[in-house]
């Protein structure tokens, strides 16, 4: 039976204390005990159920937790204040002074500054790869290497990481397969493809109203509880615990990720298209001219569609930021950082998210100046908003057909 995850979600049932159709949320930073004896064994790991300080859990994050580990369809999960509070913990968690990592190139810029200039002061080190090589990954394998990370879709040149090829490479090395699946929520279920733990910024299309910032990292209930652990786990002593209010907050909107996130892959697919036939450089997933058209078919959730992320490239820094001004002047989008919002999102990745990747970097991976990155957003009628990106660029003289 194929894997659903957005059946999952919906299976999930949550009555308020009072009855309410949406669980209560737990508005409290502590919690009080009838007996010293159970506090004791709370603060031990030995009452289930009971709560003793929000830092190390609370029930609006447990049910968050639960619904976004039903998504990804792993044991169970935990939220944090980030994506990067949840990134930062796991990389922290699985290695030690002396272990190596292996990542993709093409990765988020937080992430990338996390691990080629904060990590080494632990002496973790990584070594960044093109992903979509696995014979290239497995070589760049030593006998120090813990983890290997990706993004199931990077960011932001929208490589596509062959989840299952990577699980096997990690298995047979006894390394822990980390995936990033932020651009693919829904499309992707990276656990059933042989990931070992799935991360999430929240911020983004999960949570889809930019209002909120949060992140999640999903993964057997044995990998959670060190997280957790109040002796040595790093999401409990780094402290990037959740609000109880926004993972409330988060709960509600992701009971609607399924109806939005078809209609970001339909409205990307459309422009996607429609840029191509006009002659614009064009990334997206759901192209047949991206070289992992195929390996994305194979992967996905076909529901779902190919996602809400392309790109263009129009030759020059100074002709995309024109672009991006005119299209926001023309109230076609906001020029911002960030995805997943109901509006299309746009800005130059190589001047703004990607700009902690050296400038020599970004162009061996292919990152060019003129790259504009879309989230593109909700519009009922996608036509007209084509139409007047299109009248944009004629007006800009960017070449198109």
């Amino acid at each position: 039976m194929a894997f659903k995850p957005a059946n999952n979600i919906q299976d999930l049932q949550y009555f308020g204390e009072f009855g309410g159709v949406n669980p209560s949320i737990s508005d409290s930073s502590t919690y009080t005990f009838l007996s010293a004896k159970t506090m004791f064994d709370t603060f031990e790991g030995n009452a289930d159920g009971c709560y003793l300080y929000s830092r190390h859990s609370s029930p609006s994050n447990l049910y968050l937790g639960e619904a976004l580990a039903a998504m990804e369809g792993t044991e169970t999960a935990n939220v944090t204040a980030s994506g990067m509070g949840a990134i930062t913990p796991v990389i922290m968690q699985l290695c030690g002074s002396g272990d190596h990592v292996v990542s993709s190139r093409t990765i988020y810029g937080g992430t990338y500054a996390f691990l080629k200039n904060f990590t080494p002061r632990f002496n973790i080190e990584t070594s960044f790869v093109d992903i979509t090589k696995l014979d290239v990954v497995e070589a760049a394998i030593t006998k120090n290497t813990k983890v290997l990370y990706c993004e199931s879709v990077s960011n932001p040149l929208l490589e596509v990481a062959d989840i299952e090829g990577l699980s096997k490479i990690a298995k047979k090395h006894n390394l822990k397969l980390v995936v990033d699946n932020t651009f693919s929520p829904l499309s992707i279920s990276p656990a059933k493809l042989g990931a070992d733990v799935v991360i999430h910024s929240l911020t983004k299309f999960i949570n889809g109203s930019s209002d909120t910032v949060g992140g999640v990292v999903c993964g057997t209930q044995e990998f959670i509880n060190d997280l957790r652990n109040v002796n040595d786990g790093a999401c409990m002593l780094l402290g990037s615990t959740m609000d109880s209010l926004r993972s409330a907050s988060v709960l509600k909107n992701l009971r609607t990720l399924h109806i939005r996130m078809q209609q970001h892959s339909k409205n990307a697919s459309y422009l996607a298209e429609k840029f191509e036939n006009d002659g614009l450089k064009t990334v997206y997933p759901g192209l047949k001219s991206h070289p992992s058209h195929e390996l994305f078919k194979s992967m996905m959730n076909k529901q779902y569609g190919f996602g809400g992320m392309l790109t263009i490239d129009v030759g020059s820094l100074d002709k995309a930021n024109e672009l991006m001004e005119m299209m926001q002047e023309k109230n076609l989008g906001y020029l911002a950082v960030s995805l997943g919002f109901y509006k299309t999102l746009f800005s130059a990745p190589g001047s703004s998210t990607s700009s902690e990747i050296p400038e020599d970097e970004q162009e061996e991976m292919g990152l060019s100046d003129g790259l504009i990155r879309f989230s593109i957003g909700l519009d009922a009628d996608i036509e007209r908003t084509y139409n007047m990106m299109r009248e944009c660029m004629e007006k800009l003289s960017i070449e198109i057909n």
